[in-house]
């Protein structure tokens, strides 16, 4: 019998199929329930034993933010998740802008050295010198020497030690099926060089070389080992089992002996009919009784037991070898066989007199030519060296100076090598670690690419992404004010530069500022980013008093501290978020005060930790959640003529416009043909 399925608790099976908002049927205890409304007020009726089930659809029930697992603390009303969204601090959008910019070249150096050597122009508002400077420090920590240069990277010690042949002390305990000795409990010998007691003292020492690849190293030869036992224990078995074969083969000869039978014809009825490895014949027999499959899986699983027991040779020798036996050694001789086609076109390059041909010979070429010591050779700078090889291998798809066939007959063999004062490299070594502390310049143009054709973008270490992150409702206007206004028309129409800057004149202005309100566009260091600073008037210096942040006395307050803190609060809620960001590092009272806008104008993110298991095996989890301001500015949705003067005034006291004055009168070219014509009318007349 089909036993009856167990109802929930307050199940009714009217109500289940029921949608009718006047339903008339009556409450029964088993059968239905009364109507009733939602007492969230949502306008929904449904019968009393649903009111569960709606919560899960009620639009007035109060749940947390969507994000909640990615830090947004924000508890809502179901209807207002989509809206909420836009504004979500957890709901957070990386700015994927990408640009590119090159290494200068040597025609260009003149401009960027008088750049870096003067300090003056090196600072804020230059916008395209900033950016630059940011994108050289990213792209430095980005190119890897060893990718570069190989033949320059310090050698691990421990590739070293395994170069050399230096065995670690777990070699010992490796042993080997062939050539290994072993006792007559099947466990192999060890090394008597050293006993147990020395193993055990030097397996713990942490003074070995490699001793963090130890435990991979003991794994490895713990398993080897294993295999070894397992294989002699096998070997023993087998050895038994003949033993017993042949005895139990024995005793039966003698009792059909004792019975009259013929004994050649008992061994042919029980050992010379078994298909055991060890037992005589057993190839022959399976030659005849298996098909060519059988027969060859028979080999592949006993191969090994049939080779030990004698039953199969390990290799054929020289004389049963129907093919290779026979064949005698022959020299090796060296034959060119390739012949040029007869629709060969030589290179114009090639096409020489033979008569008049330069005679030429094979000779290696290296610096000791030169004669001069290798102390003496003109050192490399890393810098630019890098970038050129770097460079050669993005534009190119090659290194410099690489074999190259130029046809079907010829190849370019050519080598390059570098000496730098700070070779040999580490393993991991950067291009910013092998100029950490030396004075660096500028190596990359100002001008940026934002399309090119020349290399995948993809893999190009030229390449540059903004890669800050903004809430949702700030990414627009970023993605507006920065990249588009900005960075776009930097060059020549946000930002105007001498026109003399070829010849090294460092002089700019800006030509716009933010339209209403007075404001220069600078760069921010701390941030990496361009911000918007309002001009202020000194006037509101409390008379003039400076302020140190490391001091934290009452008598130290900045201003806005000793202002109330309704009204610091009421001013803080027109700033924008990078603002914020920088006010909350004034004093610990903004700081506190600051920290009660981030649910409102903040953005929060996971901090992710790797953590190392026992079981060696390694997860991420959530170390704590992080606040903070993004770096974004006020909106500006237009743009105006700032007040500058015009470029010509600068013209007129530029050190590089240099006027040469002509007083000496020079005849034109076209006034010698006007010259000619006047003859000819004369001479007509």
């Amino acid at each position: 019998m089909v036993k009856s399925m167990k109802m929930p608790v307050g199940y009714h099976k009217h109500c289940d199929k029921c949608y009718n908002v006047h339903c008339q049927v009556p409450a029964q205890t088993s059968v239905s329930c009364i109507v009733v409304k939602c007492h969230k007020n949502c306008g929904a009726s449904l019968h009393m034993c649903k009111q569960e089930e709606h919560q899960l659809l009620c639009p007035n029930e109060i749940v947390p933010c969507l994000n909640v697992y990615y830090g947004c603390p924000l508890t809502m009303l179901r209807h207002r998740l989509a809206k909420h969204l836009e504004v979500c601090p957890a709901s957070l959008v990386c700015c994927s802008q990408e640009w590119n910019r090159w290494p200068i070249s040597e025609t260009d150096l003149t401009f960027y050295r008088n750049v870096s050597e003067n300090p003056v122009v090196n600072t804020e508002e230059n916008l395209d010198v900033a950016m630059a400077h940011r994108d050289q420090e990213q792209l430095f920590q980005s190119i890897k020497m060893k990718n570069i240069f190989p033949e320059l990277i310090l050698e691990d010690s421990a590739v070293q030690n395994i170069a050399a042949g230096i065995n670690s002390p777990a070699d010992n305990a490796c042993c080997s099926v062939d050539g290994g000795e072993y006792t007559e409990n099947g466990s192999a010998k060890l090394d008597e060089e050293l006993s147990q007691e020395e193993r055990d003292t030097l397996a713990k020492c942490t003074d070995v070389t490699s001793i963090q690849n130890y435990s991979s190293w003991e794994k490895i030869f713990n398993k080897e080992k294993e295999g070894c036992k397992e294989t002699i224990k096998n070997l023993n078995k087998g050895e038994k089992g003949k033993e017993k074969e042949d005895q139990e083969s024995s005793k039966s000869q003698k009792e059909l002996h004792q019975g009259g039978e013929c004994p050649v014809t008992a061994r042919t009825m029980d050992g010379a009919t078994g298909l055991a490895p060890w037992q005589d014949g057993v190839l022959e027999r399976l030659g005849k009784e298996v098909n060519i499959a059988e027969y060859n899986m028979y080999l592949v699983h006993n191969g090994v037991m049939l080779i030990n027991f004698g039953q199969l040779a390990a290799c054929t020798p020289r004389e049963k070898d129907f093919v290779y036996g026979s064949l005698e050694p022959i020299e090796v001789k060296s034959v060119r066989t390739f012949n040029v086609p007869t629709s060969y076109r030589a290179k114009r390059n090639h096409l020489k007199d033979p008569s008049r041909k330069a005679q030429t010979t094979h000779q290696s070429v290296d610096t000791s030519d030169l004669g001069i010591s290798i102390e003496d050779l003109p050192k490399c700078e890393e810098v630019s060296t890098t970038l050129l090889c770097s460079l050669e291998k993005e534009l190119k798809g090659h290194s410099i100076s690489e074999s190259v066939s130029t046809d079907g007959l010829y190849t370019d063999i050519g080598t390059q090598t570098y000496i730098f004062s700070s070779a040999p490299f580490k393993q991991d070594a950067s291009l910013a670690d092998v100029i950490a502390g030396k004075p660096c310049r500028l190596y990359l143009y100002i001008e940026a690419e934002s399309v090119t054709r020349r290399h995948n973008k993809t893999s190009s270490a030229f390449s540059y992404m903004c890669g800050h992150y903004f809430r949702r409702d700030e990414y627009c206007f970023h993605f507006k004010n920065v990249h588009s206004d900005i960075q776009a028309s930097l060059n020549g129409w946000f930002q105007q530069r001498c026109p003399l800057a070829y010849l090294g004149c460092t002089f700019t202005q800006m030509r716009f500022h933010p339209t209403g309100q007075e404001a220069i566009v600078k760069f921010s260091k701390d941030g990496s980013t361009l911000v918007l600073q309002p001009k202020a008037n000194s006037s509101l210096c409390a008379g003039g008093k400076t302020f140190s942040p490391q001091r934290n006395d009452a008598q130290n307050l900045d201003p806005l501290s000793s202002l109330p803190l309704e009204i610091i609060q009421h001013i803080a809620g027109y700033l924008d978020s990078f603002t914020l960001s920088q006010l909350s590092q004034v004093s610990h009272l903004l700081r506190e005060m600051c920290a009660t806008l981030l649910q409102e104008r903040g953005m929060v993110s996971l901090k992710w930790e790797k953590k190392k298991h026992s079981s060696e095996g390694s997860s991420w989890i959530c170390q704590k959640k992080v606040w903070k301001f993004s770096s974004q500015f006020s909106s500006v949705d237009r743009w105006s003529f700032s007040d500058t003067p015009s470029m010509s005034n600068h013209l007129g006291t530029c050190s590089f416009y240099q006027r040469e004055d002509r007083t000496e009168p020079v005849a034109l070219p076209c006034l010698g043909e006007v010259r000619d014509k006047h003859g000819k009318l004369k001479h007509k007349r």
